[in-house]
């Protein structure tokens, strides 16, 4: 199989190309010019790195799912990272279906699982518990709406990553009255229509990930968010896995429901007597993925081989039985994570900093970015994050 990576500045980029690439995968990485530079493209396991002219992306990218093609013979399988790649695919994909394989949502699916309010209606009626939400009633001004709502609260636009914000920015958790209106009036002035308002929830962050193909589950993967960075709520910098058929019923009803093609991590949050609640989806790799690889789940060499197929229906690759996650198994990003154990000590918390350090000095801890075997993407992340991520121009998720 020939495999095409895009989006390979994303960390989460070098779990799929490690995995496809031990695994007998000819990996093909492309990354627009403007974001030199991109782990993914000095990974060993790349066969052969493209950049492609932004002004012309699309095309450019066209041209060579064409070009490799036919040169391999048979159409690659085209594996978008990027959310803003998936979009391009979807509203194009009658044209690329014809130069290489896709398994990836609809544009349908991907408006609904990106629209908080879209989402969060299509659970209650499958009967997937969700926050409580609030909304400003005709009539009711912004302050009389910040007073009455239950705080602390969290505001939010409808879908941050439209916005182009990075994850620690898609929300406030409001704690007073004034902060509420202030995260409501932020939010409504960049997406020009009502943010959302929910109850805040005091547990652990959980995801349920999964592989589907027209609404029934391949494979999935769930796990608790163990720390993040920033601390007061930011990606994950520790994760663990979990079986918790729980959270897979539950995305199970709204996969089936949608009839779901394609990677989704629903995103869950405990309550205070620890019962999930659905936050949100992302329907595209997540920023956790390498735990997929860290738990030998198989689901990177699945959706290559069911995008293959998609591709070239006649003469198909036999699926790969996907393994059961391992669980508890853990994954650090270990200069995240001890980023966020220092800022934990300097605010009185140096249990949480010790575990960081324990984890990340623990070689059954595996790290989401840095191997041995492939130390090259390690290294031009951090010098992506130390020349770039001050413009905006890197995000961890």
């Amino acid at each position: 199989m020939v495999a095409i990576v895009t989006d390979v500045h994303y960390r989460m980029s070098l779990a799929l190309i490690r995995d496809l690439g031990q695994a007998g995968v000819t990996v093909i990485t492309c990354e627009r010019v403007s974001q030199r530079p991109a782990p993914g493209a000095v990974s060993r396991w790349s066969m052969q790195h493209v950049w492609l002219p932004d002004g012309r992306y699309s095309d450019a990218l066209a041209d060579l799912c064409r070009k490799t093609g036919e040169k391999y013979g048979d159409r690659p399988a085209l594996l978008p990272v990027g959310a803003a790649t998936l979009s391009l695919l979807a509203d194009r994909r009658e044209q690329f279906a014809e130069l290489c394989g896709l398994c990836i949502p609809t544009r349908q699916q991907l408006n609904l699982l990106n629209s908080k309010t879209g989402l969060s209606d299509l659970a209650a009626r499958l009967q997937v518990p969700v926050p409580e939400s609030f909304a400003l009633q005709n009539g009711e001004t912004l302050q009389q709406f910040a007073a009455r709502i239950p705080l602390p609260c969290v505001v939010k636009p409808v879908c941050g990553e439209k916005l182009g914000l990075p994850a620690a920015a898609r929300y406030v958790i409001a704690r007073t009255p004034p902060e509420a209106e202030t995260a409501y009036r932020h939010f409504q002035t960049l997406a020009s229509e009502p943010p959302v308002v929910q109850t805040w929830l005091p547990g652990d962050g959980l995801g349920c990930s999964v592989l589907a193909r027209d609404g029934k589950i391949q494979a999935s993967i769930s796990h608790r968010r163990l720390r993040e960075y920033p601390i007061s709520g930011g990606p994950s910098t520790c994760c663990r896995c979990e079986d918790r058929p729980d959270l897979l019923d539950l995305v199970s009803r709204i996969v089936s429901e949608i009839r779901l093609t394609g990677l989704a991590m629903f995103e869950f949050k405990e309550d205070s007597q620890g019962r999930p609640r659905l936050l949100e989806a992302n329907p595209r790799i997540w920023g956790t993925f390498p735990l997929t690889r860290a738990a030998h789940s198989k689901i990177p060499l699945l959706w290559c081989t069911l995008s293959w197929n998609a591709g070239n229906p006649d003469t198909p690759m036999p699926l790969p039985s996907p393994s059961r996650p391992q669980s508890r198994k853990k994954m650090v990003f270990a200069a995240s994570d001890l980023t966020g154990g220092a800022a934990q000590l300097r605010h009185g918390h140096p249990g949480t900093a010790a575990h960081a350090l324990l984890d990340v000095l623990n070689p059954a801890v595996p790290d989401g970015l840095f191997e041995i075997s492939d130390p090259r993407p390690g290294l031009a992340y951090l010098q992506s994050v130390l020349f770039r991520h001050p413009k905006g121009t890197v995000s961890k998720d």
